[in-house]
């Protein structure tokens, strides 16, 4: 479990959150959402302390992540898996190198034992026989699945997914849910996604938090959300869906 308890950050003078509290449960997927430089991707930076807080902290497993040394706070990070917005390939490396790069660096497989779990990781994300090809050579959304085999070959204990769906058509990003899905399912992966998209949210996420007002504004289940009546957060969420039929 990821305990958030009372973060609060800024850039000098600039006020980005503070006193931000949640719980992120084992197994579950979490949205995180709320309007363009509210600090989202701020936000799960906090998890594995690529940034420090100006006061509170992140609990896993009883130890904040903010007072571990450096040898502790590598392993901590290896527990983390990150989408990147983008997907972030090596244009210079196919891709079963793009997706055998964090076995190479951070473990002792041999070349027999990485070959298998790429072509598994390849298969699980329905791209079989691909390998060869190079990230030009596929589509957004195929790219996009790679990003996301290579992101779960260490298996993960926690998937970060920053805005999996964007700049996807409707179909491609629908394949990206239902993957999405299946990794917390088959992979018992605690998955974290930031995200605009209002569809992934009520099709993927067990909680949402939305982010507003420099503080977490709402916090709840995705049935609690549809059933709110919370002015800010039914505008945020009628806009939202409004952009995406556009």
């Amino acid at each position: 479990m990821i305990e958030i308890r009372n973060l609060t950050k800024s850039f000098g003078s600039n006020l980005v959150w503070e006193d931000v509290a949640f719980d992120i449960e084992d197994g579950e997927t979490v949205a995180i959402i709320g309007r363009s430089g509210c600090g989202k991707s701020v936000l799960v930076k906090h998890l594995n302390a690529l940034m420090y807080p100006d006061s509170g902290e992140v609990v896993i497993d009883g130890k904040n992540v903010f007072d571990l040394e450096y040898v502790e706070l590598r392993k901590m990070r290896q527990r983390f898996g990150v989408l990147f917005q983008g997907s972030a390939l090596f244009d210079s490396l196919n891709t079963f190198e793009n997706i055998a790069f964090p076995l190479r660096y951070f473990s002792e497989l041999d070349e027999a034992q990485i070959k298998q779990k790429v072509e598994e990781a390849l298969e699980m994300v329905n791209l079989a026989g691909t390998g060869d090809r190079s990230p030009a050579e596929l589509s957004g959304g195929m790219r996009r699945r790679v990003a996301l085999a290579r992101a779960t070959i260490l298996q993960p204990d926690f998937l970060i997914y920053d805005e999996p769906t964007s700049g996807l058509d409707p179909q491609t990003s629908d394949e990206i849910n239902q993957l999405i899905i299946s990794m917390a399912e088959n992979l018992n992966i605690t998955s974290i996604v930031v995200t605009h998209d209002i569809h992934s949210v009520l099709k993927i996420a067990d909680r949402v938090a939305y982010l507003e007002e420099q503080k977490l504004y709402w916090h709840g289940t995705v049935e609690e959300l549809r059933k709110s009546d919370n002015k800010k957060l039914i505008d945020f969420i009628t806009a939202s869906e409004y952009q995406i039929r556009s």
